[in-house]
């Protein structure tokens, strides 16, 4: 990022929903280290009052309690906002298949509160945290932005939806909106704990006390796990781009290789040993499949670096250790 990108950042006031979750609170870090104002709301029904302990004393860090499914919170929220980072969500294809309900009044209800806010208040950009498993049953490799298959979870759905009304809010109200389509986000402040933790950090725990982690199916469905550094960068690069036909689109947010679970047990078995030599003696164990998983995930990541200048520093195996670092240091 230049001189005067990084000068940008530094004279807007960004929101940023979900401020409290595991990549909200990584960009808000991000941002505060660049100079940026930053406003941050969460409801922290799945983030973390932890996540912003060491922000709360940035004078440019103002937190709001609020929830995205509250119009008047959303209002407030994007009060002067120069720009929106939209990461509040409801995650886990399994919760939605438990609940379609309330993922459905979050991820879809709140995110319309969120652009019909953020359409009030004049904000310049609207950012917001899209989906890989919007590709559903599609099964062409690598996934390429404008091929997408039927979704295969209610939280598909909501996903999808999402990109729908942001198409909608740029041609009814030049509400300029980017897409970050995520894949398998992983790294520092991923929750390991509860029914629908991510995969890495929920191994990562496991191993780390000695016990076996369960892989869904044979081990064979593949995912471009992608460290939270490259979706820092792709958030910014969304603020900051000049390239009016980068706007109003959806990119992957990705590496671009894809590992099979085996491969990431073998590596985390690998890495942590480094640390304590037993785990490498565990055991994995097989489970049956999970219902909504999609078999394998690979991004086509040439539209970013063509329209936003997209260049991931962190491939899956060098952020993997950093995230097993980090996890060993600060979990253990």
């Amino acid at each position: 990022m230049n001189v005067k990108q990084q000068e940008h950042l530094r004279s807007s006031k960004i929101l940023v929903t979900g401020a409290a979750g595991f990549i909200g609170s990584n960009l808000c870090e991000a941002l505060l280290e660049i100079g940026s104002t930053v406003v941050a709301l969460d409801n922290f029904a799945t983030g973390h009052k932890k996540n912003l302990s060491n922000l709360l004393e940035n004078p440019n860090f103002t937190f709001i309690e609020g929830d995205i499914r509250n119009l008047d919170d959303c209002n407030k929220a994007c009060n002067d906002a120069d720009y929106v980072l939209h990461q509040a969500a409801l995650g886990s294809v399994p919760r939605s298949i438990n609940d379609p309900i309330t993922s459905n009044d979050v991820n879809v209800s709140g995110f319309l509160n969120m652009l019909v806010a953020a359409r009030d208040a004049g904000v310049k950009r609207f950012i917001y945290a899209a989906s890989s498993s919007t590709y559903g049953d599609s099964k062409s490799l690598p996934k390429v932005e404008e091929k997408i298959g039927k979704p295969l979870s209610p939280y598909a759905i909501t996903k999808y939806v999402n990109e729908l009304y942001a198409d909608n809010f740029k041609k009814s109200y030049d509400l300029d909106t980017i897409g970050l389509r995520y894949f398998n986000v992983f790294g520092r402040k991923q929750d390991p704990n509860g029914a629908y933790a991510a995969v890495i950090p929920k191994f990562v725990m496991q191993f780390m006390k000695h016990e076996s982690p369960v892989i869904n199916g044979d081990g064979t469905f593949s995912r471009d796990f992608t460290y939270i550094d490259n979706v820092i960068q792709m958030n910014l690069l969304s603020i900051v781009s000049e390239n009016q036909e980068a706007l109003n689109t959806v990119y992957n947010t990705a590496f671009g290789e894809r590992t099979t679970l085996v491969e990431l047990t073998t590596l985390l078995k690998e890495y942590l040993s480094e640390f304590d030599q037993q785990i490498g003696n565990l055991e994995v164990k097989y489970g049956p499949e999970r219902k909504g998983d999609v078999p394998h995930s690979l991004a086509s990541i040439d539209k970013a670096k063509n329209l936003l200048g997209y260049d991931p520093k962190f491939d899956m195996k060098s952020g993997l250790k950093e995230a097993v670092k980090w996890y060993w240091e600060n979990l253990k």
